[in-house]
């Protein structure tokens, strides 16, 4: 047990911090849970789930509980599930042929317009 005032206070303030960042990895642990659970089963609150899970995995970077690039590519994960969960559960369309957008003509430049000088 720390014997300085300030020393005290540090540990009382690690406490709290411990507290609110496991409630925060847990709801964050919960929430991919949820997703990863209704992306497998084909679910219709797999979107809802994965707005969910993006949410709770930018609480955490902005608390500085997970790194910013771990929780961006665990949202590109979550997306990427998510899209293949979306398109197992409908059939998916046949590819329409794209057309080719007609060739833009070239833009004539105007002349600059020279200033007249001044005579002395």
């Amino acid at each position: 047990m720390p014997i300085i005032k300030s020393a005290k206070k540090r540990v009382r303030v690690a406490k709290k911090a411990a507290i609110r960042n496991s409630k925060t990895k847990r709801s964050l642990k919960s929430a991919l849970k949820i997703f990863n659970k209704a992306a497998s089963t084909g679910d219709k609150t797999a979107t809802e789930a994965h707005s969910k899970a993006q949410s709770e995995l930018d609480k955490a970077v902005k608390k500085g509980i997970v790194h910013k690039n771990k929780a961006a590519r665990q949202k590109r994960q979550l997306a990427a599930a998510a899209k293949a969960a979306a398109g197992a559960s409908k059939a998916a369309p046949a590819k329409k042929a794209a057309a080719k957008p007609a060739a833009k003509r070239p833009v004539a430049k105007k002349a600059s317009a020279k200033k007249p000088t001044a005579k002395k």
